[in-house]
């Protein structure tokens, strides 16, 4: 038992390895989100403008949302952003949170994308073969390479998955989660509209942004005073 704890020393330079790799493919599949925008825009106008509909626009937007939409899994993974219970995870100490989390990765996780990685090879790998269409509209467009999209994703969730076994690991051990590589949060969205803004004047500037710092502050200090109240109970 004692073995499952003896991770190497450079565990946590793994870990952020990991995070960069899933950061990073969440960031460039974001890019297909411009792209859907644009798709649908551009069909709108020849349906409702030109009166000229394309009829394969309802496979071509289902591939790239659902190209989007499993591409970013290993990202929201990396950031933590699954839902789950936290009105329950959110009391637990650390280390009790890395036993429940390790205990869902090994028996549910695991498995479970190790199925879809392999069911998604061998859907993809029949679609490769037989030269696939879609038949949902007419003059339907190949698939193939959007069904390619199932085990290149779930091999990049199963890899930060195993990150995060690591992570559930190391936490057991320290008892302290180690670092996530931080994304733009809303707070700083706001910083960086008002500080390009024309039409707010400085003190108005200021007092939005220390608004939007004091309910970021404020949501902080919930979490810790909940945590403290944990603890002391």
């Amino acid at each position: 038992m004692a073995g499952l704890f003896c991770v190497p020393m450079n565990a946590e330079r793994l870990i952020g390895v990991v995070d960069r790799v899933s950061y990073g493919s969440g960031k460039v599949s974001a890019w297909l989100i411009v792209a859907l925008t644009l798709v649908v825009s551009v069909e709108v106008f020849k349906r409702y403008i030109l009166n000229a509909p394309t009829a394969w626009i309802f496979d071509f937007n289902n591939m790239l949302y659902g190209t989007l939409f499993m591409m970013c899994g290993a990202y929201t993974l990396a950031q933590g952003g699954h839902v789950r219970a936290d009105f329950i995870y959110a009391r637990l100490s650390p280390r009790r949170q890395a036993v429940l989390d390790l205990a869902l990765y090994v028996l549910f996780f695991v498995p479970g994308i190790l199925a879809l990685i392999y069911a998604g090879y061998d859907y993809a790998a029949i679609s490769w073969r037989i030269g696939e269409h879609s038949t949902v509209t007419a003059e339907g467009p190949p698939v193939y390479h959007f069904k390619t999209v199932i085990p290149v994703a779930g091999a990049l969730v199963m890899l930060q998955g195993l990150a995060e076994i690591v992570r559930c690991i190391v936490c057991l051990r320290t008892g302290a989660w180690p670092e996530r590589i931080r994304d733009v949060e809303e707070i700083d969205v706001v910083e960086e509209q008002l500080a390009h803004s024309q039409f707010v004047d400085e003190e108005s500037r200021r007092a939005a942004a220390a608004s939007a710092h004091a309910i970021e502050e404020a949501a902080r200090h919930r979490t810790a005073v909940s945590e403290s109240e944990r603890r002391d109970g």
